[in-house]
């Protein structure tokens, strides 16, 4: 999983309302217009507001703003859909792309001034697959081996080098990998990136300033500042407190649309929510009954009820990340309440009175829902749908390990939660607690665990993917998606992908005019 797709798991959605710009939390003194707005007086300082505080570095939170100070081996190009150098300035990999060759760019220095190699690159590594840290599991990184000072070779189970970086061994290597989430160096970091650590000001802020030794060029934005603002981000945002808001609430979108300060970005993910089927359960044996409940729910509403573009992915199936950066996605089943009844009566369901009924037996059925933002307004919307097609459900909240723990045990009938393709093998593999069993989708996913060439991966998924759209084992509903507000003047982003201002700082720029 990318460090894009972690971050992602803490989104947020609700449900929307709309108020005016010149109510917005009763803050009619920020104004809408720019000659109102103060942030144009900062200059050259771009300020965020950020969800934690000393732990906004460390690898255990997984956050964006590790890019400020850390560069990764390689990255995506501007249209994300190509790896692009980075620290390595050229890599090589063997045919079954299992062995990956990294060559260092030369003269490229940590912010203290001590040399960047290879050396740092395996203790990054290691550190990182650590059984006390475990950011890389075993079946991501099996071995690293570093070859002279400016190259190293990383066998791996799975394509993750997006993602790979190195850490400062001279300055870690003495330290105890137990309590890396306690090391004093997240506080005071020195990496090899775009911007340098200047000061960390407890519960308040940290600042950052432009790396003028960058070996990609000094960035355009000159300074930065990570403001440690809780609950109270949107009301800085608006206030002119700060520049942009990551991990925004959706349900906030209709007060920015009216407001000319701010454009919306949104980042989709590969993975999404999904309502789990029990199909042993003698409601949802039958795949109709189980496809006609996927089609009594409009999904395009359903994003618009959670304040997300209309144009969003519905994932039909299960994609890696770069199938969906391709756009390589198949058309989703469509919103088709008649066909759904039409079903649901060929099924044995009829429609008594407002309620469906077959051989004496209501359909009505429980569905858990794992307690995660946004999870049950996807819930009460999903059970208003199968009301108008004669169905009920009964939503039962609970917390996401209880969930998981039921559904792994075969005790639910039916699941809200997250829909992925890593939990696949956990609900419908060989032991099939969710009571789906297929040979076949049981022999891609033993395919897929450790396949590392991405040609195979595709045709893995894709083929998993024509089993789930045929007998539906799981209902998909919106994906993951996490959404950004950002101030006008700050230019470069773009949706989808380049959504976040911390993790592409060092490509952005600010509106002419407002550098000073």
């Amino acid at each position: 999983m990318t460090a894009n797709e972690k971050t992602l798991l803490h989104r947020n959605t609700r449900r929307r309302w709309m108020l005016g710009c010149g109510g917005l939390l009763g803050l009619t003194a920020a104004g809408c217009g720019r000659g109102k707005d103060r942030v144009y007086s900062r200059g050259s300082t771009v300020t965020v507001a950020y969800c934690c505080g000393r732990e906004a570095l460390s690898p255990l939170q997984d956050l964006s703003a590790m890019f400020l100070v850390f560069s990764p081996l390689v990255a995506y190009d501007r249209e994300l859909r190509e790896d692009v150098p980075r620290l390595a300035q050229r890599c090589e990999h063997s045919p079954d792309f299992r062995e990956w060759t990294y060559y260092l760019r030369p003269g490229v220095k940590w912010h203290d001034g001590a040399p960047v190699t290879a050396h740092d690159v395996k203790f990054g590594l290691d550190l990182l697959t650590h059984p006390a840290v475990m950011y890389f599991g075993p079946d991501e990184v099996e071995s690293v081996a570093v070859l002279d000072d400016s190259t190293v070779r990383v066998r791996m189970g799975n394509l993750i080098h997006d993602e790979m970086g190195c850490l400062p061994k001279h300055l870690l290597a003495d330290l105890d990998p137990h309590k890396i989430g306690d090391w004093e160096f997240w506080t005071r970091p020195v990496g090899n990136g775009p911007y340098r650590f200047v000061r960390y000001v407890p519960e308040t802020m940290m600042e950052f300033r432009a790396n003028p030794d960058y070996f990609r060029g000094k960035p355009r934005i000159e300074r930065v500042v990570l403001k440690f603002a809780g609950e109270a981000g949107l009301t800085e945002l608006l206030s002119g407190g700060v520049d942009a808001l990551p991990d925004a609430n959706p349900a906030h979108i209709p007060k920015l649309a009216v407001d000319p300060r701010f454009r919306v970005y949104h980042n989709p993910s590969s993975y999404g929510s999904g309502i789990y089927w029990h199909c042993a359960h003698p409601l949802f044996r039958d795949p109709r009954v189980r496809r006609a409940l996927t089609l009594a729910i409009n999904r395009r509403e359903l994003l618009q009820v959670l304040n997300l573009p209309d144009n969003l992915p519905i994932l039909d199936g299960v994609f890696t990340p770069a199938q969906v950066r391709r756009g390589e996605l198949p058309e989703p089943l469509p919103y088709d309440p008649a066909g759904a009844r039409a079903l649901l009566d060929e099924a044995g369901w009829r429609d008594r009175g407002g309620v469906r009924e077959r051989e004496g037996k209501l359909f009505r059925f429980a569905a858990i829902v794992a307690a995660r933002p946004g999870f049950d307004q996807l819930a009460v919307y999903v059970q208003d749908q199968f009301r108008r097609v004669g169905v009920r459900m009964e939503i039962q909240v609970l917390d996401k390990g209880v969930v998981d723990e039921r559904m792994k045990a075969g005790q639910f009938e039916a699941a809200l939660t997250l829909f992925a393709a890593r939990f696949l093998a956990r609900y419908f593999g060989k032991d099939a607690p969710a009571g789906y069993r297929s040979p076949e989708l049981v022999k891609l996913l033993d395919q897929m665990i450790g396949t590392p060439d991405p040609n195979s991966t595709d045709h893995i998924y894709r083929a998993l993917t024509e089993i789930l759209r045929a007998d539906l084992p799981v209902t998909s509903l919106v994906p993951r998606t996490g959404t950004f507000f950002v101030h006008r003047r700050i230019q470069g982003l773009s949706s989808p992908g380049r959504a976040d201002p911390v993790r592409f700082m060092e490509d952005l720029w600010l509106e002419d005019g407002s550098q000073q």
